[in-house]
C-alpha cells in the first residue's frame, strides 16, 4: 500500500465501552441491587440534567440544602422526573412532586405542585397541606445520560413504549443506580427495582404490576431493604414460584456471629413463613462496572445456602454468578 493509498483508507472508529453489554456477557446477577431508601422524592424537572441530580437541576443552595435535608430525614432518594417526549413534543415543567412511602405495609404516593422550586421547602415542611394521596402507580425509567450513557441508550426507548400506554404514570428519572443493568425501571410506591427491561416488554411488565404479580427474573430488589433480605427474597421467590408483589415481607435478618457472610432471613408466606439462609459474596469484574468508571472493581451477590418453611425444604450449592 502506498502514503497516497493509505490516506483513503478508512480510519477504524474505537467502539466505546458500554457497561450495560459488559455486564450481560459476564451473566452478572441482578439480584440484590436496588438502592436502601425507604422513600422517594421526586421532582418534576424538564432538563437538561446535570451529572448528579439533587445538585444538576439548577436549583439555589436554599432549596438543595432543604431537599438534602428532607432525604437525610426521611431517608428518602431524590430524584429529578419528567416526561417522555413523544414525536419531538417538548417537554414541560408542570412544577409536580411526589413524596413515596415504599416500605412494606405502608405504601402510598403523595403528589402536589408548586409554582417555583424555590416553594419546595415549604411544602415539604407541611406534607398534609401541600398534597394529596395518590391510588396511581408511578413507572420511572432511568434516562440519565449524562450519568451513565447505557441510561440513556436503553432506557429512553423502554419510556417511551410505557409512556404510549400510560402517559400518566411515565417518568424518565435521574440515576436509580445500577447503570450496568439498564434499562432500569422502579415500580412505585412497592419500590420494586427491575433491571434489563427491554422496550418490547414494558408494557407487559406494567401491566403485569397493576395486576399485583411480577416477573423474579427482572427484579433487582425491593428498596428499602437490606441487601441481604432482598438476595432471600430473590431466592425464595425462584424455589416457590412466588410472583405476587407483596409477598415474602421481611421479618427477621440475622447474621451469623462466627461467619459474617451468612445470614438468616425469616420471610412472611401465607400463613407461615420461609427460613432462607445466604451466603454473601463478592465477585471480581474485568471491566468496570460503569461506563464512566475507569477502573475495575467488584460486585456483590448472595448465593442460596438453605430453604425452608412453606411446603419446601432444600440445601443448595453455591448459584452461579
Amino acid at each position: 500500500m502506498t502514503a497516497s493509498d493509505s490516506l483513503t483508507q478508512p480510519a477504524e472508529t474505537a467502539v466505546p465501552f458500554r457497561c450495560s453489554e459488559a455486564a450481560r456477557e459476564r451473566e452478572d446477577p441482578l439480584f440484590a441491587s436496588a438502592p436502601p431508601a425507604r422513600h422517594w422524592l421526586l421532582v418534576e424537572h424538564p432538563g437538561p440534567w446535570g451529572a448528579q441530580a439533587l445538585t444538576g437541576g439548577g436549583f439555589s443552595d436554599d432549596v438543595v440544602d432543604a431537599l438534602d435535608a428532607f432525604c437525610r430525614a426521611h431517608d428518602a432518594r431524590f430524584q429529578l422526573i419528567r416526561r417522555t417526549a413523544l414525536r419531538g413534543a417538548p417537554t414541560e415543567a408542570g412544577g409536580r412532586f411526589a413524596v413515596v412511602d415504599c416500605r412494606p405495609a405502608h405504601e402510598s404516593i403523595r403528589w402536589g405542585r408548586v409554582d417555583a422550586p424555590e416553594a419546595l421547602p415549604n411544602a415539604l415542611a407541611d406534607l398534609d397541606a401541600s398534597t394529596e394521596f395518590s391510588d396511581e402507580p408511578v413507572y420511572l425509567v432511568c434516562a440519565h445520560g449524562r450519568h451513565d450513557a447505557c441510561c440513556a441508550v436503553r432506557g429512553r426507548p423502554v419510556a417511551a413504549a410505557l409512556a404510549g400506554a400510560h402517559a400518566n404514570r411515565t417518568w424518565e428519572t435521574t440515576h436509580t443506580g445500577g447503570d450496568r443493568f439498564a434499562a432500569n425501571v422502579v415500580l412505585l410506591p412497592h419500590g420494586l427495582v427491575l433491571g434489563r427491561v427491554a422496550a418490547s416488554e414494558a408494557v407487559a411488565v406494567a401491566e403485569r404490576y397493576e395486576a399485583g404479580e411480577v416477573d423474579p427474573h427482572l427484579i433487582r430488589g425491593r428498596a428499602g431493604l437490606a441487601p441481604p433480605v432482598q438476595g432471600a427474597q430473590h431466592h425464595a421467590r425462584l424455589v416457590l414460584g412466588e410472583h405476587r408483589v407483596a409477598a415474602l415481607a421481611p421479618l427477621d435478618v440475622r447474621q451469623d456471629p462466627e461467619e459474617a457472610a451468612l445470614w438468616t432471613v425469616r420471610l412472611r408466606s401465607g400463613d407461615g413463613e420461609v427460613v432462607v439462609v445466604v451466603r454473601e459474596r463478592w465477585i471480581p469484574s474485568p471491566t468496570p462496572l460503569t461506563c464512566g468508571a475507569g477502573r475495575t472493581a467488584s460486585m456483590r451477590t448472595y448465593d442460596l445456602v438453605a430453604l425452608d418453611g412453606a411446603g419446601s425444604s432444600t440445601a443448595a450449592r453455591s448459584t452461579r454468578p
